[in-house]
């Protein structure tokens, strides 16, 4: 019997690099994270090619900066062609809705230049990416921090939280699809 994969686990097949993106109006964090040739342990496999944060100007309209943002990961996606982008869900808090909206733009735009591209669009739940880093889905950011430092033998831990958020991303997407993939191959 010949088992087909849910078309979630389609899309996600052969990923080799991720640019993870943590987005933000004022800042958004991005890292492009690929598989290491060699190495067997799991904290020693990724390798971050590029990381780094897109700062839109703050005193233009909404937007010039989702623009900015659109044009700014454009480049960032051409220049790795990662085989796909990975995101946190949005969530938001009741208390601030206009924030939650205004998330939600600069999420879109980052999705739709993927999208232009031919570039799937994963999304995990906080709790998900502080699980594939760390093992709890309720750590601390101190602790992610620290274990993507190890994991991926950074010589320091980044003080940005825009960029360890996209860092955190990135790797939970290539840990779940080496998880996938892992199962698929025993069915």
């Amino acid at each position: 019997m010949t088992t087909v994969p849910h078309r979630e686990q389609q899309a996600v097949a052969g990923i080799r690099r991720v640019v993870g993106v943590d987005p933000g109006l004022r800042v958004t964090g991005y890292a492009a994270v690929g598989r290491r040739r060699s190495g067997h342990l799991r904290q020693l496999c990724w390798q971050v090619e590029e990381a780094g944060v897109i700062r839109p100007t703050p005193d233009e309209s909404l937007e010039s900066r989702l623009e900015q943002l659109f044009l700014a990961l454009g480049n960032v996606l051409d220049q790795y062609r990662p085989d796909a982008v990975a995101l946190e869900d949005l969530h938001s808090n009741y208390r601030h809705p206009r924030t939650a909206i205004l998330m939600g733009h600069a999420r879109g735009v980052l999705c739709l230049a993927a999208a232009v591209r031919g570039i799937p669009v994963l999304s995990y739940p906080p709790a998900r990416v502080k699980q594939a880093i760390t093992g709890s889905g309720r750590a601390s950011k101190a602790q992610v921090r620290r274990a993507l430092c190890h994991q991926l033998a950074l010589a320091e831990i980044p003080e940005q939280h825009d960029l360890t958020d996209a860092l955190a991303v990135a790797v939970c997407c290539l840990c779940d699809q080496s998880e996938r993939s892992s199962s698929i191959g025993q069915r």
